[in-house]
Order: C-alpha cells, then sequence, then structure tokens
C-alpha cells in the first residue's frame, strides 16, 4: 500500500514538465497570473463599495458572493467542455467569457447601480471559473503523476504575482482617489452623486485593462499546438458512474470539503484585511491598503518557498504544520487589538500559500480521465469564499472586526484535519478506494 500523496520527483530524475510542453506551460502561467490580479483586485472591492454606497460590511460582501458564487454555477459547464473538447478549448471559452466580463464594468460604472456590477463581477468570475477548472488539470497533465502537485504549486506561484498587481492597481489607481468620508458628510445631494459617479470611474480602468490582457493571453493560446499525452492512470480507474467513483472516494471526497474551507479563509482573510486595518488599528485607507499588499507579498514569497520544499517533503505535512500556523495566527488577531494583530493578520497569507494547490493535487491524485471532473467538483468548492464571507462579515457587524477573525480561524483548523487524515490513512496506487473502506 503506498502513501496517499503523490511522491516528490527524484533528485536529477524526472522533468517536472514534458518537454515539448514547457511553452504551452508557460502561457498557463500567464492565466494563473491573470486571474490572480482580477480576483484580488476584488478584494479591494468590497471596502470601495462600502464606502462609495455608504453599506454595511454584510452588504458590501455580496461582491465576493457574485464572484465566488459564479465559480460553483460555472465549474460542471467547465468539465463539460473539458470532456468533450479538451482542456485547451476550456481555457479558451474561461478567458473570453472572462474579459466579456471586464468590458462590462464600462456599461456598469454609466449606470451607477450596485447590481451592475455584481453583474459584471458575476460574467468575469463566470469565465474565470471554467479557465481555472480547465488550468488545474491541464497543467497536471503536463508531466508526471508523482510530479503533479509540484507542478501545479509551481504554476499556481504565479497566482500571487498577478494578485500583487491587482491590489496595487487597487492601492494606486483607486484607494487614494477616492472622495474623503467626512466630505461626503457636507454635500448636496448632486454633489454626493458626482462623486459616485467619479469614484466608480475608478474601479473602470484595471477592470478593461484586464480584460484587454486577458485577450491578449486568448490569440496566444488559440494559435499554439498543445498536445497532451495520455492521461497517467486512466486505465487504473474502475467501471461505472463518475460522480459515484469520486464519491467512494474519501481523499478526494474530504479534498473537495477542505478546499471549500481553504478558499473561505482566504477569502474571509483577504477581503477583511483593510477594514480589520482600518476598524481595529486606525490605519487610513490608503495605508490599510499597503497592508493587504504586504501580505500578498508574503504570499507570493511563501508560495515560492513552498513549492522547493515539496521536492524535499510530504505535501500534507507541511500543509498541517501551515493549516495549524494560520489558526495560530487567527488567535493572536482576535485577542491583540493592536498592530500585532495586524500583523498576524498578514502573517496568515504565509500559511494559505501551499493550500489551493496542494489539496488539488493530492485530491485528484490517480483519478485519470476522472480528473475532468474532480476538478469541476474542486472548483464548486470555491463557494466556501462566496459563503463565508458573509458569515464573517456577519459577526464583524456584530461583535467586531476582530472577533470576526474566528470564521477562518475555523476553517483551517479543517484543512489541518484534512492534511492529518491524510497522513493517518493510506490508499491503493491511485485508484479510487472502494466505499465503505474504514
Amino acid at each position: 500500500m503506498a502513501t496517499a500523496e503523490p511522491a516528490a520527483p527524484e533528485a536529477g530524475g524526472t522533468r517536472l514538465v514534458h518537454r515539448h510542453l514547457v511553452a504551452p506551460f508557460v502561457l498557463l502561467i500567464l492565466c494563473f497570473a491573470a486571474w490572480g490580479a482580477a480576483a484580488n483586485l476584488t478584494d479591494v472591492l468590497v471596502g470601495v463599495f462600502r464606502s462609495i454606497f455608504d453599506m454595511s460590511n454584510f452588504q458590501s460582501s455580496l461582491v465576493q458572493f457574485a464572484y465566488y458564487g459564479a465559480y460553483f454555477a460555472l465549474a460542471i459547464p467547465a468539465a463539460m467542455i473539458n470532456k468533450r473538447f479538451g482542456y485547451k478549448a476550456g481555457v479558451l471559452v474561461g478567458l473570453g467569457l472572462a474579459a466579456i466580463g471586464g468590458v462590462l464594468f464600462w456599461p456598469a460604472s454609466e449606470l451607477l447601480v450596485y447590481e451592475a456590477f455584481l453583474l459584471a463581477l458575476f460574467v468575469l468570475a463566470g469565465g474565470l471559473s471554467i479557465l481555472e477548472t480547465s488550468a488545474n488539470p491541464f497543467v497536471i497533465a503536463m508531466g508526471e503523476e508523482r510530479s503533479a502537485t509540484q507542478r501545479l504549486n509551481l504554476a499556481q506561484a504565479f497566482n500571487p504575482v498577478g494578485a500583487n498587481i491587482g491590489v496595487l492597481l487597487g492601492a494606486l489607481l483607486i484607494l487614494p482617489a477616492l472622495t474623503p468620508e467626512p466630505a461626503k458628510t457636507i454635500m448636496s445631494p448632486e454633489e454626493l452623486r458626482a462623486s459616485q459617479e467619479q469614484d466608480l470611474s475608478l474601479v473602470l480602468g484595471p477592470y478593461l485593462g484586464i480584460a484587454a490582457v486577458l485577450v491578449a493571453i486568448w490569440l496566444l493560446i488559440a494559435f499554439r499546438r498543445m498536445d497532451l499525452p495520455s492521461v497517467p492512470g486512466a486505465e487504473a480507474v474502475p467501471s461505472g458512474s463518475t460522480v459515484g467513483r469520486l464519491w467512494a472516494n474519501r481523499h478526494y471526497r474530504y479534498g473537495v470539503l477542505a478546499q471549500f474551507f481553504n478558499v473561505a479563509a482566504q477569502t474571509c482573510t483577504w477581503t477583511f484585511t483593510i477594514l480589520y486595518a482600518q476598524d481595529v488599528v486606525g490605519v487610513s485607507a490608503e495605508g490599510a491598503g499597503w497592508y493587504l499588499q504586504a501580505s500578498l507579498i508574503l504570499f507570493l514569497v511563501s508560495r515560492f518557498v513552498m513549492t522547493w520544499l515539496l521536492g524535499l517533503f510530504r505535501p500534507t505535512l507541511l500543509l498541517l504544520i501551515m493549516a495549524l500556523f494560520g489558526v495560530a495566527c487567527c488567535a493572536v488577531a482576535i485577542f491583540s487589538l493592536n498592530i500585532v494583530g495586524l500583523l498576524a493578520v498578514v502573517a496568515i497569507s504565509a500559511s494559505l500559500s501551499l493550500m489551493f494547490p496542494t489539496i488539488y493535487g493530492v485530491a485528484l491524485h490517480g483519478l485519470g480521465e476522472d480528473a475532468k471532473y474532480g476538478a469541476a467538483g474542486l472548483v464548486m468548492a470555491i463557494l466556501g469564499g462566496a459563503l463565508l464571507p458573509m458569515v464573517h462579515a456577519a459577526v464583524m457587524d456584530r461583535v467586531g472586526a476582530a472577533a470576526g477573525f474566528v470564521v477562518p480561524g475555523v476553517c483551517l483548523a479543517l484543512v489541518a484535519a484534512y492534511a492529518l487524515f491524510d497522513l493517518r490513512t493510506t490508499r491503493d496506487s491511485g485508484a479510487p478506494e472502494p466505499a465503505g473502506t474504514p
């Protein structure tokens, strides 16, 4: 009986990516960076909309509900595209739909209606859902399965590169130029509406830029040949319904739950870092944006460090250690209502850095062709990023910004439980476990 995780590549052994797929791998890395920029610019929008429309934390968190709800809704259609037409088609459909979503910010800014922005975000995120459902298993298939988790961590390491660009756009182009809150209290209704129009126009530029980048990547991929080898392990998958096989595999089934809570913790942390800095520590809106930037830089550096460590250590051992570290950071944020608590919020990003690709790689290990639908389940788990931030926001509205970090703390504890489960159990060489395995 083999251990539950894919083995790390041997020193001087297998190539991380098949030689003929190096150029396509680089193009997919551009996709990871692009959706990172879009996703983390959305984190900035929560605070922006709270300021512009004078809403509660809960109401502004609907931004994340629209974004991650689209991920949930479009994951199965994406799997169908991948199954019927292949991963490249899925990537192209996702890039195209996401670009349309970026362009929809133009009419939304003209209408000056909150719901119009939510619709634009939904379309953008729907495209990114298809893109992510396609790109992650595409990367996994670009080399041997034994190095899949490390390869996916490497590709995902460029996601925070884009994420930092997204937050930097927010910190430089949006937050400093917003109408100050004190000035709004003395404005006439006409002046207030003019200030809202000006503030919302600031959101338009970055999203149109993201749309242009997505179109450019679409063209590069559309005219590039991307032939994959046969999927490793496909012959090991037993007959029967795909859903049944996936459900019978405890490492996959629990992996979907772990991904749900991982994305929830990540979204809660990044969404409310700015509000924690402002409401708990008293940092200005402009300064608070830089703390979110710092957390994403830490996430980026940690992702590359973790990619290296995954070549040396068992993935779920690192997952357990970092999840427990994240729980400790959340506890500090709850009880240290000062700069120490804010730094702990920033440090949570280090624990989050390896989680998504590691859970993804471990859960899909050995699924063969079923990985196309298994990938959809793991992307649907991003629904955690839509639901739990609303719980976090409701806790903040009721008992304060610091206490709200109990929500990501609990989520990270559940991720630690999944890592411990994987470390303490075994499965066969790749086929899903039979139902009822103890």
